[in-house]
């Protein structure tokens, strides 16, 4: 695992957020690991963004509390965040990986309609930090098997941001004011 350190803030940080349900403090925090995963495309810093942004998704739609399976999948991923803190405490990257993959067992353990909701949120995460991973310019086709999602849905993603020259940063001035400046230039 890659920047050791700063994974372990930002899964100590999202323990803290998550007892608060501050689901903007988790997007930042996911938000955070989006670097370290496109500079050293290290699997566990990906499923830390992908899983940290899900959790902020999750803990936003507060009707899914409301479901009958919550508080289990709720301990069960407060667990598996403090054995992930533990294993990087303890350099363990192999229980590191068997934590981080015990998140994804917890929603498989789920039934129902609060299975579906969380999968789609996990899918839909995945597809958004591939995005952000392209973003900082790994090639879409590496992107997208790095997250496990397709060519075709990681396009779709991307291809719905607006690019930086469809924003208000190409306004014109109107002549009048063009013709002024130019006026004062020569004076």
């Amino acid at each position: 695992m890659q920047e050791k350190e700063n994974v372990l803030r930002i899964l100590e940080e999202t323990k803290d957020a998550i007892s608060k349900e501050d689901s903007v403090k988790l997007k930042e925090l996911s938000n955070q690991t989006i670097h370290t995963a496109s500079t050293s495309q290290d699997p566990d810093n990906i499923a830390v963004a992908v899983i940290v942004y899900s959790l902020s998704k999750i803990i936003e739609r507060k009707q899914y509390q409301e479901f009958s399976g919550w508080r289990n999948f709720y301990a069960e991923i407060v667990s598996a965040i403090n054995d992930s803190i533990n294993s990087i405490k303890n350099n363990d990257d192999k229980r590191l990986k068997e934590d981080l993959t015990k998140v994804r067992k917890t929603v498989s353990q789920l039934s129902g309609k609060l299975k579906i909701y969380i999968q789609d949120v996990f899918r839909k995460a995945e597809i958004n930090k591939a995005s952000k991973i392209y973003e900082h310019g790994i090639s879409m086709e590496q992107t997208a098997s790095l997250l496990g999602v397709t060519l075709f849905e990681l396009a779709s993603y991307a291809g719905q941001k607006p690019e930086i020259s469809e924003t208000s940063f190409n306004k014109t001035v109107d002549v009048k004011k063009r013709i002024k400046t130019a006026m004062e230039m020569f004076k």
